[in-house]
């Protein structure tokens, strides 16, 4: 994926209840792509039975499928954005996101907030950059 033009990639996400929601998956500027937040849905769009670990190997799993579909990989993240609901969290966390990316550092940042999905954990951004 070379050469993107600035703008919406994907088509937004419609919840079940049939909102749509206000928001582009991914955005091109240049050769960034912005991934929106990914929080813990499975493919019924609902989050994840579990604790720390398992919503945040799914989040994870949700940005890897978004990128493969852009033709990345989580190689080419150079900064994550994490939101957890409570900072007791952030060992089981860190652990499962150590697992995912291995050797790959991206610049990353983690602040504690309250999230607007019931249930949900943790919320994770990416910015990934296509290499020419």
């Amino acid at each position: 994926m070379k050469n993107l033009a600035i703008g919406p990639i994907g088509e937004p996400l419609t919840l079940p209840n049939g909102t749509t929601v206000p928001l582009s998956p991914a955005y091109a500027a240049g050769n960034l792509i912005f991934l929106s937040g990914q929080l813990a849905f499975d493919a019924d769009i609902k989050i994840v039975s579990g604790g720390i670990v398992e919503q945040t190997q799914q989040c994870l799993k949700n940005i890897e499928s978004l990128l493969l579909e852009l033709g990345l990989c989580k190689t080419d993240i150079v900064k994550s954005t994490v939101w957890l609901v409570a900072k007791e969290d952030f060992q089981g966390f860190n652990k499962a996101y150590s697992a995912f990316f291995e050797d790959h550092r991206p610049a990353r940042s983690c602040v504690c907030s309250g999230l607007l999905v019931d249930g949900a954990l943790i919320e994770i951004e990416v910015v990934a950059m296509v290499k020419d």
